[in-house]
């Protein structure tokens, strides 16, 4: 579904990414974990075009994405969920999900039933129903990553890409977050997951990788990586 191999990538002179490989296999979800500075956002940014790759291969369904403009990935069925979730504020929550079915509307990916996909996505997270016709930038921060993730869904994407979707939140709003991710993935959704809080993210995962200055030390089933000594100490608190 999505591979990359032997990525590189960074700002300028700054080298950041050192050969990474990740594959995200057609339904199911996939971790991304490390610390700080480890070059999660920039593998995010590099898979959908924010950036453009020194070296390496990105494949969605067999077809070489890397140093395509990101409208062109979003037409392909690649959808991100960036870090800070830059909603349009001034927006309504409506209309800001009808931009994430954009490429639907204008004919560049298969329409489908956008006006029902709506209604689901509504569904799915409750709080942007009861705000439908509320301005974006008027939403609190969790509803706000909400209505990014919502936004990402309404591509009917090959793939999405959720870049720290519990950054900055309360506890309670973190728990309602990977409770839809639960969901989407029940539905068949494939993710790439990038998250802060490590213990949280392999237990909705099914595979992960660890990321260490810009390479992967360690990769292996979720609830494998759960159980290794050196993740537990590193990102799980000590083990406890």
């Amino acid at each position: 579904m999505l591979s990359i191999k032997n990525l590189e990538a960074g700002y300028g002179k700054v080298h950041v990414l050192h050969g990474i490989s990740i594959d995200v296999p057609k339904g199911k979800v996939v971790t991304l974990i490390g610390s700080n500075g480890a070059g999660k956002t920039t593998t995010m940014r590099a898979i959908s075009g924010m950036i453009a790759p020194t070296a390496g291969e990105i494949a969605l369904n067999g077809k070489r994405i890397d140093g395509l403009e990101s409208y062109t990935i979003a037409k392909l069925g690649l959808a991100h969920s960036p870090e800070g979730r830059r909603v349009f504020a001034t927006m309504t929550v409506t209309d800001n999900l009808l931009l994430g079915a954009f490429p639907r509307l204008t004919g560049s990916r298969p329409k489908g039933d956008v006006p029902g996909d709506l209604d689901r996505a509504m569904d799915l997270f409750p709080r942007l129903k009861e705000r439908r016709d509320q301005l974006a930038g008027t939403l609190s921060g969790g509803e706000q990553q909400m209505l990014a993730m919502a936004r990402a869904v309404m591509l009917n994407p090959e793939v999405v890409l959720l870049d720290e979707p519990s950054m900055g939140l309360a506890p309670i709003l973190v728990e309602e977050v990977f409770r839809i991710i639960e969901r989407l993935k029940a539905q068949g959704v494939t993710m790439l997951l990038v998250e802060q809080f490590a213990a949280a993210a392999l237990n909705v995962a099914d595979y992960g990788y660890v990321l260490e200055n810009g390479r992967i030390s360690v990769h292996g089933e979720a609830s494998r990586l759960k159980d290794d000594p050196a993740v537990k100490a590193a990102y799980l608190g000590g083990g406890h």
